[in-house]
């Protein structure tokens, strides 16, 4: 029989309220306090924490505390990615973050999703994977929803909603979030 997190992480019906997935939530939300509420100048606590949480890259991940997610294992970070203040990462399922990624303020990537039906909705819940690629931008107050596959060096713009892959190199943005064109070698912010 199959545990409640395994039938999560395969992105099945699942009970959220299962005591292991229960205790594991209070787990990352303890240590995410703990590093939301670490001085800068301790550097070395900041670090051990970010290693504690995610489960890969927290030795060189980039982060600007208030940060906040759901299970933290189930991100898994290239070389130094950076999260800007406030992000959020609701990580039911795998959550895979390229090499030199940049997260604006307020992000938030968001794997869960909620069966229709009422009563189902009140005892399960399941989620959709999400792959961003390295080199990606994501300006701040986007919404990364469950599902979306963002290529290498897409530019992502400040307070999109990405309901849809977007493809390497390219520039969306917008709600919901369109392809506009291909990211050029000049082109610089706003």
């Amino acid at each position: 029989m199959r545990t409640e997190r395994e039938k999560m992480l395969a992105g099945e019906l699942y009970d959220s309220f299962d005591p292991a997935l229960v205790a594991d939530r209070i787990r990352v939300r303890e240590l995410c306090q703990q590093m939301n509420a670490a001085p800068e100048s301790e550097e070395g606590l900041r670090r051990e924490l970010c290693r504690q949480i995610f489960g890969k890259g927290g030795d060189s991940v980039w982060m600007q505390p208030p940060f906040y997610c759901d299970y933290g294992r189930n991100i898994e970070l290239g070389e130094r990615v950076y999260f800007n203040f406030n992000c959020v990462v609701l990580d039911v399922c795998p959550v895979r973050i390229g090499d030199y990624t940049l997260f604006g303020p307020g992000v938030q990537i968001l794997t869960p999703l909620h069966p229709m039906n009422a009563e189902l909705r009140r005892q399960q819940e399941y989620g959709k994977p999400i792959t961003i690629g390295k080199d990606v931008w994501v300006g701040g107050g986007a919404l990364i929803l469950p599902g979306v596959t963002i290529g290498d060096g897409a530019v992502i713009g400040a307070g999109s909603v990405v309901t849809k892959d977007v493809p390497a190199g390219m520039l969306a943005l917008g709600n919901p979030c369109r392809v506009i064109r291909p990211v050029e070698a000049g082109d610089r912010a706003t």
